[in-house]
């Protein structure tokens, strides 16, 4: 990857800045884009914000930033938006610091920070490269989720789109999903969400595979489809479906014949077993039949001191003796059997036996 580090002023980084919904956030002349259209959204609070411009006006040194060049000749910002942006708003006279808008400052305070130089890494390889990197240095500043490093690499315009569904403060997924999905739309969790169900986890793939696409409808589509799916299936809704993974479920069993009501009666009942320690699981659980998504509750060390003592320290499999140490506890009556997590219902196995017994 070729990186080569320049110093460019203020004055050069704010020149034709904009910043709207139509056209994104651009900058350095029209050829810097700061932020693409629909990506996330500025997040730093005022203090981060006011801090930037006071490092400037002091003419401290801010860490370094890093542009990447697109193969139109252009660039986007790499790492650096948040103080891109703040720096360009207060030049822009969209908010002040200490009471004073930049407009108002003396000729010479204002040159000073029109003058000042940013340290600018540019950057340029390819989309491995790129992400490589791009993880590298993600050390400084508002930290960057997993998709959003991703974002930076994969632009064009299938993720333009994709955005304007899933990423924005009360976008149209938010408003149809946002009680299964957890995470922030903005900080770009929806969109992960939805691409880890569609392409079976494999992001990074199917965003590469896409990234030139004309639009993100089969995303979109497939979303939809998710949630109508969901509610079809578990029409009663409990706080504990938020964040459940239904897109695997959805892959799963989407053609397979359901009974919701059926479903709901045995969800109802394992809400209210004590046994069963996460219940946002039970949603996996009734479908996949896997009790590892439940959680079910462990036996106590008072429990297994109980059992071994009453056993005598033999494995009542093999009939051998074991330090407690060497032994596991296991419920006699399984608990999909009905079996309780209680000392009555333990039993002291060594660890070769109960493996075997797990097996089954």
């Amino acid at each position: 990857m070729k990186i080569e580090l320049r110093e460019i002023s203020i004055r050069e980084v704010t020149a034709g800045y904009i910043n709207n919904q139509e056209d994104g956030v651009v900058g350095y002349g029209g050829a810097l884009n700061i932020r693409p259209k629909y990506q996330r959204e500025f997040v730093y609070k005022d203090r981060q914000r006011d801090s930037v411009i006071e490092t400037v006006r002091k003419n401290f040194p801010l860490n370094v930033m890093y542009w990447v060049k697109s193969e139109d000749g252009t660039y986007e910002v790499l790492d650096g938006q948040q103080r891109t942006i703040s720096i360009c708003e207060y030049v822009a006279g969209n908010f002040s610091l200490n009471f004073q808008a930049f407009h108002n400052l003396e000729d010479v305070e204002r040159e000073q920070i029109l003058d000042y130089k940013l340290m600018v890494y540019f950057c340029e390889g390819n989309d491995r490269e790129k992400l490589d990197w791009f993880r590298t240095i993600n050390i400084a500043g508002e930290k960057l989720t997993d998709q959003e490093l991703r974002n930076a690499i994969y632009t064009g315009t299938w993720l333009t789109d994709a955005k304007r569904y899933f990423s924005r403060s009360g976008c149209v997924a938010h408003g149809l999903g946002s009680d299964y999905l957890s995470g922030s739309s903005i900080r770009q969790e929806y969109l992960e969400t939805a691409i880890d169900w569609i392409s079976d986890a494999h992001i990074e793939q199917y965003m590469a595979k896409h990234q030139h696409n004309p639009n993100a409808n089969e995303l979109w589509l497939y979303f939809q489809s998710v949630v109508n799916w969901t509610k079809a299936t578990f029409p009663n809704y409990r706080k504990e479906m938020k964040g459940v993974s239904f897109g695997t479920l959805y892959n799963a069993f989407k053609d397979a014949p359901i009974d919701s009501r059926k479903l709901e009666t045995e969800i109802t009942r394992l809400m209210q077993d004590e046994d069963v320690t996460k219940k946002s699981g039970i949603y996996e659980y009734v479908l996949t039949r896997n009790e590892k998504f439940l959680n079910i509750r462990a036996f106590t060390d008072k429990h297994k001191r109980e059992s071994y003592e009453r056993q005598e320290g033999i494995c009542t499999h093999c009939g051998e003796h074991f330090e407690i140490t060497e032994m596991e506890a296991d419920h006699i009556t399984p608990w999909h059997s009905g079996g309780k997590t209680t000392p009555e219902n333990c039993q002291m196995l060594c660890r070769n036996c109960n493996r075997v017994k797990s097996g089954k």
